[in-house]
């Protein structure tokens, strides 16, 4: 069913000016639940408009998230334009909860549940683009946040060339995700962190191994099966009998506790094992294992690597505007000194005419984002190193003794090759 009303509507700017306006059309709830449209007839007048034009102009603006915040009597609306936050409207209690209510009654759930937290979607077309769109509401003071995640299905992030690999670091990573071990993809959430697995999945040769997922992934993947768990079973009685079938490459399920982490490293011959796990940094998320497995020497033996990855903006392509950095500068920084151009977002010098606005990127000076990686990797002195427990400092220091990449330095590279500004390096690692 395809909730279509508007799609033309006429939209006042100002009192002799009237211009036509495509709106989103909301496509239906990815749960297959009907929304009953008739029964909630109230709640659809007040709110389905004002959710059709929130959601455009949010698309518009090619937010990857919308938040609705209640805030006393009034409601905060919030777009997340590449990972950056910008103020949009302030809408009445009343508009905010139609449109929470709404966004949930087409995404099949509950209307009526305002109390826990629940999460669902629906597809959406906009600009003959499709998108998903992942509806989250979560009880706060005052009433219900509603987070509106926007994906454009059209774009995939699927293989390492998407993400940037080179060769090199194919190979290398084919090389850590495939030795019998534990290899983890690290980073808070938001980060990509699950996009990074499977990329990180489809680098594997998948004709010289057997690769299986614990349940379903919900992404396609060529020649990887999706192996059922018994109701009832551990992921300890679900990995062996993987490993009966000859299974060699384990897609498991993240690491986010204490039964979960010793159950990884308690089989350490049978297969490799990758997995996501919540943390700050590769460091940090190895003293949370040495914590949670409770034994430091076998999370020495059993790691094979950790991979974390960041975004940061890339510069308009249309907009961005070259200068001449300056060589002590660049030393200062870690940039080579010979570097003869580096770019930023325009900046109007003193004197000078303002530039002429950027279609393309709304005069952000950025548009869209790159991931920056660090990698941990298990060298014997890494592996002699964390058999001691140490702190997430000292393994810092290790690795950078052992001159392994950062996100920091992966930062530098962007900005080297003019993808990126030293400005919003700066930005990214002070938040």
């Amino acid at each position: 069913m395809v909730f279509g009303w508007g799609k033309r509507a006429e939209a006042q700017e100002d009192d002799d000016d009237d211009e036509e306006m495509d709106y989103v059309l909301f496509q239906g709830a990815l749960n297959g639940v009907q929304p009953n449209m008739k029964e909630n007839a109230r709640l659809v007048s007040a709110g389905l408009m004002l959710a059709k034009e929130l959601v455009t102009n949010g698309l518009s603006r090619r937010a990857g998230s919308i938040r609705i915040d209640p805030k006393g009597e009034r409601s905060q609306v919030t777009f997340i334009i590449d990972g950056v936050a910008f103020p949009g409207d302030r809408l009445s209690k009343q508009e905010g909860l139609a449109i929470t209510q709404v966004m949930k009654l087409l995404a099949g759930l509950d209307i009526k549940e305002r109390k826990i937290p629940q999460q669902g979607g629906l597809k959406a077309e906009f600009e003959e683009l499709p998108y998903e769109l992942q509806i989250i509401s979560q009880p706060v003071d005052g009433g219900e946040r509603l987070t509106v995640r926007c994906t454009n299905t059209k774009v995939k992030l699927d293989t390492p060339s998407d993400l940037g690999f080179t060769d090199e670091f194919k190979l290398k990573m084919r090389e850590m995700a495939s030795k019998l071990g534990v290899f983890l993809i690290v980073g808070p959430a938001g980060s990509g962190v699950t996009t990074l697995k499977y990329v990180v999945v489809r680098g594997v040769d998948c004709f010289t191994h057997q690769i299986f997922t614990v349940g379903e992934s919900g992404r396609k993947l060529d020649n990887v099966t999706a192996f059922k768990p018994n109701e009832g079973d551990s992921l300890q009685t679900t990995l062996e009998r993987i490993f009966r079938i000859d299974g060699d490459i384990i897609v498991t399920p993240d690491v986010r506790d204490a039964t979960t982490a010793q159950t990884l490293f308690k089989d350490l011959e049978h297969a490799a094992l990758i997995a996501e796990m919540p943390g700050k940094d590769p460091p940090a998320a190895v003293v949370q294992l040495i914590e949670w497995v409770g034994d430091p020497a076998l999370v020495a033996k059993g790691l094979n690597g950790l991979i974390m990855q960041k975004l940061i903006r890339t510069l308009c392509s249309k907009c961005k505007q070259a200068y001449r950095p300056n060589p002590q500068f660049l030393k200062k920084v870690g940039l080579p000194e010979d570097l003869k151009v580096l770019y930023r977002k325009p900046k109007i010098e003193e004197g000078e005419p303002e530039p002429d606005s950027c279609g393309k990127c709304g005069d952000l000076g950025y548009f869209g984002q790159v991931p920056m990686f660090e990698v941990l990797e298990i060298t014997d002195e890494m592996r002699a190193l964390i058999a001691t427990s140490p702190d997430a400092a000292a393994i810092r220091t290790q690795a950078k003794k052992e001159k392994m990449l950062t996100v920091q330095q992966d930062a530098l590279r962007l900005v080297a090759e003019g993808k990126t500004s030293l400005e919003e390096v700066q930005r990214v690692f002070k938040a």
